[in-house]
């Protein structure tokens, strides 16, 4: 890139994020489950690396949403998410970050959401930190990397109409991507088929995030359709007509919604879910490919990795289950 937008600061963008509608990512589960699952989908001896460090994997996958809101980091905020009608429907997107400079001034772009070029390069400095052994930046980078593909995963993070506001739905992100998940998340099942290496990255990001686009309709509209039908309290109550919120000032819906919702949805989270595991996992595997598949096995001690060994061997036959091993996330609703 010619010029580094991704980290830029300018008086201009900031005084224009501060005026976007904040954005939820998937909660604390999605985002841990995602990155946690992934790396029982790689193939040895990637995998045996990535596990003595599952704990770590996993835990910071929601960086970037501590960047973004508890640090207020004003440049993060763009990475989440992209509003694809601001930049046309169309295959022609180019993942060329200098092509696009050309033809959008760098506050549209700011302002209108820059996930899929991030993710492009997010994938380079991966590959980067693999090519030089860098232990520390791989972990760093990856469990990033993995923040962005599952954003990427969910489709309101592709629409000017991340939260509904356009279709009196103003609460539906969390809804769909956190409660959810924090709901009928333990009967997902997280197994996926084994990482494969991807040829066109640019192909890939774009794939994802159409196919994500493509959900936004039956999201909104099952919703809409269920809330003009549904017999009974849509939200719970902290007190006669007064709605219940969680900590993040979310409405809460009642537990008889949320089942008839996801019900409609027709395992439409848990697929999401299981498509951002295994891309994670693929985008994990092509950056180390990529790198000329360095020996990373004198990057741990030999202790650590016979003394995780049984463990890896355990959990496997969990995953292969569809379940995780000791993972319980912090609930947001």
């Amino acid at each position: 890139m010619s010029r580094n937008l991704i980290n830029r600061k300018t008086t201009v963008i900031i005084l224009l994020l501060g005026l976007l509608p904040i954005l939820v990512s998937w909660g604390v589960f999605g985002h841990e489950h995602i990155n946690r699952a992934a790396v029982f989908a790689l193939p040895p001896p990637l995998q045996t690396f990535f596990y003595n460090h599952i704990d770590f994997i996993t835990q910071e996958s929601t960086v970037p949403d501590l960047r973004k809101y508890t640090l207020n980091d004003k440049t993060e905020r763009p990475r989440h998410y992209v509003n694809l009608e601001k930049y046309g429907l169309s295959d022609s997107l180019t993942l060329n970050f200098d092509e696009l400079q050309k033809k959008y001034e760098d506050p549209f772009l700011m302002q209108n959401g820059i996930l899929p070029w991030y993710l492009k390069t997010m994938m380079e400095k991966l590959t980067k930190a693999f090519k030089e052994k860098r232990k520390t930046e791989i972990l760093f980078l990856a469990a990033d990397l993995g923040h962005y593909i599952a954003d990427a995963h969910m489709p309101l993070h592709t629409t000017v109409n991340h939260d509904g506001e356009l279709t009196d739905q103003t609460g539906i992100h969390a809804f769909w991507e956190a409660q959810l998940p924090d709901l009928f998340g333990n009967s997902f099942n997280f197994k996926t088929q084994t990482a494969i290496y991807v040829d066109n990255i640019d192909q890939a990001i774009l794939d994802i995030i159409f196919s994500s686009h493509k959900l936004v309709d039956t999201l909104l509209l099952t919703e809409q359709k269920l809330k003009n039908t549904f017999n009974g309290k849509i939200y719970d109550e902290e007190s006669p007509g007064k709605i219940a919120k969680n900590k993040f000032g979310k409405p809460i819906h009642s537990f008889k919604y949320a089942k008839e919702y996801h019900t409609l949805l027709n395992g439409m989270v848990e697929k999401q879910m299981k498509k951002a595991i295994l891309t994670t996992a693929n985008f994990w595997y092509t950056s180390w490919i990529n790198a000329g598949k360095p020996d990373l096995k004198d990057l741990d001690s030999k202790e650590l990795t016979d003394q995780n060994a049984k463990s890896l061997e355990r959990e496997i036959k969990l995953w292969n289950e569809g379940k995780l091993f000791g993972l319980e996330s912090e609930k947001e609703f």
